[in-house]
């Protein structure tokens, strides 16, 4: 994938209104929102995705060993 910073954008998030400013600056060809969207989605077969939400502070494994040990001791108490 292209690297966001050669364009100049902050973050990873490729709206497309971003993806038009870049095909303009690639190619001098302005698209219309609607035009990228099918540009991306009909003649490239891209779907909408959306990113994860997730705390950089999570921890995988105090995660599993919760769901392993205190999950199951709280849910007999019902």
């Amino acid at each position: 994938m292209v690297s966001r910073l050669i364009y100049g954008f902050e973050a990873d998030l490729w709206t497309l209104e971003r993806v038009g400013l870049v095909v303009d600056r690639v190619t001098g060809v302005a698209l219309s929102r609607a035009s990228v969207w099918r540009l991306l989605t009909g003649r490239l077969g891209w779907s909408l995705q959306r990113p994860e939400r997730r705390a950089v502070e999570r921890d995988e494994s105090e995660i599993a060993r919760w769901i392993a040990h205190e999950w199951p001791r709280i849910k007999k108490r019902r």
